[in-house]
């Protein structure tokens, strides 16, 4: 196929020989690149997963806390504990540059730094099992946060693992292996090419040698 595509010309054999180096060398780049791409992401996985487990454990302990606080309270003095939230949570975004990914980086930060601010209610007419919920429920944020991190670090570095794996079947199944087929049909070429300029060379010295011959005969 790639016989009907080139020129066999010198100029056209130098420019498929610099190609194929530098293919050559993006290959194993991209090869290096999405090993390391693998690497980072069964890392990430492992934490997610860890997260994951860590979160849903803490909304159970969370859901338990608020079923026993719900058996111990009436509705409407639960209802009014919770109308009004005290404390203000702001989500920061970031980026992070991971094998030329962004990842994000989530940062949230409080109104204040008092951890007794997470209750919106007086202790007079509550229960402790509400103390717990709400103070649950706080705790596991950090790690809410970290999670939704995680989960985007993962499917940002899948993607970009499949377009490195792609571009690396491209260039080791495709564009090497035509580029390779190229110089070795220019090299024939040029080879055949050069054997015949050699014998018309060859022919042409035989005849003016006969010729030379001939008109020393007739002189």
């Amino acid at each position: 196929m790639a016989s009907t595509q080139v020129t066999p010309t010198r100029m056209e054999l130098t420019r498929l020989k610099k190609k194929l180096v530098t293919a050559t060398r993006g290959h194993k780049l991209l090869k290096d690149k999405r090993d390391e791409l693998m690497r980072q992401f069964m890392d990430l996985v492992r934490e997610n997963m860890a997260l994951r487990e860590k979160v849903e454990a803490g909304i159970h302990s969370a859901n338990k806390n608020f079923v026993i606080a719900r058996a111990g309270m009436d509705e409407a003095t639960l209802n009014t504990a919770l109308m009004a939230p005290k404390q203000e949570v702001r989500l920061e975004v970031g980026e992070k540059n991971v094998m030329s990914v962004n990842i994000p980086v989530f940062e949230s930060k409080t109104r204040t730094a008092d951890a007794n601010d997470i209750y919106s209610y007086g202790f007079a007419f509550t229960s402790s099992d509400l103390d717990g919920a709400v103070k649950s429920l706080a705790d596991i944020l950090p790690d809410m946060l970290k999670l939704a991190e995680t989960e985007k670090a993962c499917q940002l570095m899948a993607a970009e693992i499949e377009k490195t794996r792609r571009r690396v079947n491209a260039l080791e199944h495709v564009i090497i292996p035509e580029t390779q087929s190229s110089i070795k049909y220019i090299t024939m070429k040029l080879d055949e090419n050069e054997r015949s300029s050699q014998i018309r060379l060859m022919k042409v010295k035989d005849m003016m040698l006969e010729e030379a011959h001939h008109y020393g005969e007739r002189a």
